[in-house]
């Protein structure tokens, strides 16, 4: 808290037999405070300082007693203490996923922010430093940092510029140019990325404010414009019924034992890390043949890399995207898909735990029974590159139809709303909400127009012949 409730005392003289000496006594919003000196000079430049402040009308800290800009510096932190610190605030409840994001993000900016570059590493060994082990909250706890990091470390620690340094617009600008680019290439960033780290700096700066170790969020010194980010769906991206078919097939051909994968992904539109979730007993089978079924999805399984989840290993397992940890999301299963869960659970044996989707082939493609390990993107990304190959022209390899397996729970969506599903309940059966699901697929509802006037028509007792004449 701040106050301008000060009252500052003449200096109070002690003396003493062992000598003399000067105590500067002030009063902040009826808290006493003092402080002794050693010399009558030091004692009177201190309390000039305090008079001098209350006079400009400069708000004192009541916990420290002190003018803000004083106590501001007598608080003094540096950017690398201070990206810690948040790292370690923000740890015990993100997701892995986050956290290697909020990492990720700190580790671009940082080089920015050293105070020099006399005996600086190499780039490459400070992203490693950074990424590997100043910005892992786990690996930090769990001791010194290993050997080939050490040295960047210990540099790092004493090379940053004090937090007091961004207020300085240039170099918030500076920050913020090198988020917009790729730290492989210095080529530019997508938009989402740009989003992203610049959500995670813009973060850690609050936390310095809430810290009160800045004044003002540096972000509000500068006018700068991120690249506008396009997160609609490619209506060129999206397969028809027949082309998907056609490509599931393919996948049949050459890895069987994923053709149920990616059918969850087109039929039900699911997303591929809740595929990975899908456990048997969430399958809940069509009451009668040929019926629909239901997938009760309860969660979904993540590859995050060693060291980032709160488990043992390189996954994470957590709850339903924008839902509480424990929701659960109903959604139906039409007869496709029904088909080929049930071949593939009468032929690939679940996981011990249930999930029906894991690790099925060893080196050089060869099947192995399976540990139970959930099936890595490379793997299935691989297979589906491969189906596209076998299925499609070579115009259509080119172009961004169904390039990536994400595309068809893109393909789902856009089929379910050009089907008449209301919004509403496609957005409960994806999981997204009503605005976040038109903005995304506004490009790949097609052909509503001319039923909405076809509506509007009937609305007002139009038969055709009669519209045509009031027009």
């Amino acid at each position: 808290m701040s106050t301008f409730d000060v009252r500052v005392h003449s200096v109070l003289v002690n003396k003493l037999a062992k000598g003399t000496s000067y105590t500067v006594r002030w009063v902040v919003a009826g808290k006493p405070f003092r402080d002794t000196f050693a010399t009558r000079a030091l004692a009177d430049s201190f309390r000039s300082k305090l008079v001098v402040a209350q006079r400009e009308g400069v708000a004192f800290d009541e916990t420290r007693g002190l003018p803000e800009p004083m106590a501001r510096a007598l608080n003094a932190r540096s950017w690398y203490d201070h990206a810690i610190a948040y790292v370690d605030v923000k740890w015990p409840r993100a997701s892995a996923k986050h956290r290697k994001g909020i990492a990720e993000a700190l580790a671009t900016v940082t080089p920015v922010l050293l105070s020099t570059t006399r005996g600086a590493p190499s780039d490459k060994a400070i992203r490693a430093a950074l990424y590997g082990w100043s910005f892992n909250k786990a690996r930090r706890d769990a001791g010194d940092p290993p050997a080939e990091l050490a040295t960047a470390v210990r540099w790092l620690e004493s090379n940053t510029v004090d937090l007091s340094a961004l207020t300085d617009a240039a170099l918030i600008r500076k920050c913020l140019d090198t988020i917009a680019l790729r730290m492989k290439d210095g080529g530019a960033a997508s938009p989402s990325t740009i989003a992203r780290k610049r959500a995670i700096f813009s973060g850690a700066l609050k936390y310095a404010v809430e810290l009160r170790l800045l004044e003002v969020h540096p972000l509000s010194l500068v006018s700068w414009i991120a690249p506008k980010h396009d997160d609609e769906v490619d209506r060129k991206a999206v397969v028809n019924p027949a082309q998907a078919r056609a490509l599931l097939a393919a996948v049949r051909d050459r890895t069987p034992e994923l053709v149920a994968f990616f059918g969850c992904m087109y039929y039900a539109a699911l997303r591929p890390e809740e595929v990975l979730n899908l456990r048997e007993d969430e399958y809940e089978r069509p009451k009668v043949e040929g019926g629909w079924g239901v997938l009760n999805l309860t969660g979904s399984t993540v590859a995050v890399g060693r060291g980032w989840g709160d488990e043992a290993g390189t996954i994470e397992r957590r709850g339903l995207k924008h839902r509480a940890k424990s929701a659960t999301r109903p959604v139906p299963a039409p007869p496709p898909l029904c088909a080929l869960l049930d071949h593939h659970i009468g032929k690939y044996k679940p996981a011990p735990d249930g999930r029906l989707f894991v690790t099925r082939r060893g080196p050089g493609g060869r099947y192995v029974p399976t540990l139970g390990q959930p099936i890595p993107s490379n793997s299935y990304g691989k297979a589906w590159r491969d189906a596209r190959e076998a299925t499609l022209t070579p115009v259509q390899l080119r172009s961004p139809l169904a390039k990536r397996p994400y595309d068809l729970r893109h393909a789902a969506v856009s089929l379910w709303l050009n089907a008449g599903v209301p919004a509403t309940q496609v957005a409960e059966w994806a999981g997204h909400s009503v605005h976040v699901l038109m903005r995304v697929y506004a490009k790949c509802i097609y052909g509503q127009d001319e039923a909405s006037r076809r509506r509007v028509e009937a609305a007002l007792g139009l038969t055709q012949s009669a519209a045509q004449n009031a027009a």
